[in-house]
């Protein structure tokens, strides 16, 4: 049922009525799990019960397939304006939510409400993807003697779309959108830390008049719903973003099964460099804002920063000044930039990386874990001049702590900078153009930036990870060709 949140200084704060769909989303119709399961939702800000969602089991898991295999040939017999006109209504309702969805965030793994941008960012994408269905199309030969060949692309049938909890609804409109345009319907899992945005889309895919099993909304845990989708055999190809371990398991369920298309963004170890040309001022603000954006947990946030020895202490005094200027507290509230991280698993897995960072040096600034009434809150935290085979510079941490090196020469930094397992994100700050281009070749990473660093990505152009940071691009155009299949059809002449 749709549990009524009670009117504490949490919500009447933020002035939005929060009504909490804590159900499962199975064939156009919100049902408990079958087992009758459900998991806790606590605020990372208060401690507070937020929410008891109901948890998908596998018996859920397959009745949601079984739902969305039953509609996808219908779903893809429809024309991309028909597939279209429920997305453009999901659209416009998301946008009427923003408020609705930010304070979601907030309380269930301490968002600012101040930084919420994923509303508009998820809407433009189901309008754009609502109209994309029109450019899928094959093409044709006549190379061969005798015969007119053509190729189609054709939907896969059933996708799985399984999404992490720090943004939610940039995964969510990242996948689920292009996956319907291309004519598949979709079992969605959202993560088990922050399900209540998810939910609460399910409710205005309901609205929107998606046909019934077109979009199937889940919440539960990896072990059990997302590993049954990982596995089944009804499922074609599966989108999954989150850690590397998770992504090792679906790949291997992933080809024990039925071999089903696997498209992984997974982790990221972004190094930003800074060279002695650079504008110290801009690239300060830049890199520190990558890192301190949702807590740090952001996949492609600079945690390594590296910067010429000769500017060192002129950069690091502007980034710690930058860094430290944040304002901490109830993520619900507007003058908020910096909440807690998401549950209490977060916090200790920071707060062992800022123990094993303490190893070697004590932090210049922060280096501080309250697990306090107040929340679990992390200080932004800097540390420097950290040997680069120590775990804190070779693992992602995900949180507010970053490393800041010192290098002599180009040569030295690429080495440093490629010297890791992950390749998602890079960013070279000077302003020698030559320079610029031979690291952006020479950066072992999927996205490099150019005076610019992560969040900043292109819309039309295709983002993913090298090396252990993905299997495949997303992108405005790349997407739609990860939910098709290419059929060759050979046509004899005369």
């Amino acid at each position: 049922m749709a549990v009524d949140q009670p009117g504490d200084p949490k919500t009447e704060r933020n002035s939005v009525p929060l009504q909490i769909e804590n159900r499962l989303f199975i064939n156009g119709k919100f049902c408990e799990s079958s087992d009758g399961k459900t998991f806790d939702i606590r605020s990372p800000a208060t401690h507070d019960l937020v929410a008891t969602v109901f948890e998908a089991s596998v018996d859920d898991t397959n009745a949601a397939v079984a739902a969305a295999k039953a509609a996808q040939p219908g779903w893809a017999a429809l024309s991309p304006g028909q597939r279209g006109a429920p997305m453009k209504k999901l659209a416009a309702l998301i946008r009427e939510s923003h408020d609705e969805l930010a304070s979601l965030e907030a309380l269930s793994m301490g968002r600012p409400v101040r930084t919420y941008f994923e509303s508009g960012m998820a809407a433009e994408r189901f309008e754009y993807f609502a109209a994309a269905g029109y450019d899928i199309k094959g093409s044709s030969s006549l190379n061969t003697p005798g015969f007119t060949n053509i190729t189609l692309k054709q939907p896969f049938g059933v996708v799985a779309v399984i999404i992490p909890w720090n943004v939610p609804l940039v995964f969510l409109s990242g996948k689920v959108a292009p996956a319907l345009a291309a004519g598949n319907t979709v079992v969605l899992k959202s993560s088990e830390k922050a399900p209540l945005t998810s939910t609460k889309v399910a409710t205005l895919i309901e609205k929107a008049g998606f046909p019934p099993g077109v979009v199937n909304v889940l919440s539960g845990h990896g072990p059990i719903s997302g590993a049954c989708l990982s596995s089944h055999m009804d499922v074609r190809a599966l989108s999954f973003t989150g850690s590397g371990k998770t992504g090792r398991l679906i790949q291997a369920a992933a080809a024990k099964s039925n071999l089903k298309n696997v498209i992984l963004e997974l982790g990221g170890k972004s190094p930003a460099i800074i060279f002695d040309d650079a504008d110290l001022e801009y690239a300060a603000e830049c890199t520190q804002a990558s890192i301190q954006f949702n807590s740090g947990q952001i996949c492609m946030a600079n945690s390594r920063v590296y910067v010429q020895r000769s500017i060192a202490d002129k950069f690091i005094a502007r980034f710690k000044e930058k860094f430290s200027s944040v304002k901490k507290g109830n993520p619900l509230d507007p003058t908020t930039n910096h909440g807690p991280v998401a549950d209490k698993t977060q916090f200790e897995i920071v707060h062992r990386y800022i123990e094993n960072g303490k190893e070697y040096k004590l932090p210049l600034l922060g280096g501080v874990a309250h697990e306090e009434k107040d929340g679990l809150f992390i200080d932004p935290t800097i540390f420097t001049d950290i040997p680069e085979d120590a775990k804190i510079m070779k693992e992602e941490i995900f949180g507010p702590v970053v490393v800041i090196n010192t290098f002599e020469t180009e040569d030295e930094v690429m080495a440093k900078a490629n010297n890791t397992e992950y390749g998602l994100y890079a960013s070279v700050f000077t302003n020698d153009i030559s320079r610029a281009l031979r690291c952006a070749k020479q950066l072992e990473a999927g996205t490099v930036g150019i005076n610019t660093t992560s969040p900043t990505t292109a819309a039309d152009l295709p983002f993913g990870g090298w090396k252990s940071s993905g299997v495949g691009h997303e992108g405005l155009h790349e997407s739609l060709d990860n939910f098709l299949e290419t059929k060759t059809v050979l046509f004899r002449m005369g």
